[in-house]
């Protein structure tokens, strides 16, 4: 297997774009990939939007992405108040903001949802992402879900043990206001960061997983 260290080399910092339909949705589908960038020695600046939030989901956002990019040189964080479950009515509305994001920033990776979620809101979000951006690297993130539409990712970021752990505890300390929602656990997402490990062979038995639909090489 090729590995490939996706930002070896170079001087000039990574650009990373991060986007969510739902306030946890980022950390869920790429927290620990976000943060391995981080770590990586390189100088990274982020870009976090979420897109549907309330007054109280709003503040967790927030503070998930403080833990997430606390390593980033630059970050910025932005949270739309969208309806939750109702972002394609508000498709235009949406799409400004996603014209807004590339007239004012370029990124080198782009993180963001899966095309084929059933979910509306994340279907949303990946259509406007490759609606919009059309000459960058996107990663299309999974998340954990009753459709149960998990596909076979062919991107894969390793995590150790410890990583995937301080990944599902920042997420459950972070997101209070989902503790009752039966599927929000520790062993949820270990468990599907466990399987990726397998699949990807992962040396430390984690890893995030992704859908890598285009990739040039220069």
């Amino acid at each position: 297997m090729l590995r490939i260290d996706p930002f070896a080399g170079g001087l000039s910092p990574v650009r990373l774009l991060c986007l969510g339909a739902h306030c946890d949705d980022i950390e869920i589908g790429c927290g620990g990939a976000v943060a391995k960038l981080l770590e990586g020695g390189r100088e990274v600046e982020a870009k976090w939007v979420v897109f549907s939030s309330d007054e109280t989901r709003a503040v967790e956002a927030r503070q998930g992405a403080g833990i997430f990019l606390s390593g980033a040189a630059r970050k910025d964080v932005a949270v739309h108040q969208f309806r939750d479950g109702f972002l394609p009515l508000h498709w235009g509305e949406v799409k400004e903001a996603f014209e807004r994001i590339k007239r004012e920033y370029s990124p080198d990776l782009i993180f963001t949802h899966y095309r084929a979620d059933l979910l509306q809101d994340h279907r949303i979000v990946s259509d406007l992402t490759w609606n919009t951006f059309r000459d960058h690297l996107i990663l299309e993130y999974e998340i954990p879900k009753y459709d149960g539409d998990l596909g076979s990712p062919n991107a894969f970021f390793p995590l150790t043990e410890s990583e995937a752990r301080r990944k599902s505890a920042a997420i459950l300390e972070t997101y209070r206001s989902q503790a009752g929602r039966s599927w929000f656990s520790e062993d949820t997402f270990l468990s599907l960061m466990r399987i990726r490990g397998i699949e990807a062979n992962a040396p430390g038995k984690y890893a995030e997983a992704f859908h890598c639909r285009k990739l040039v090489f220069a």
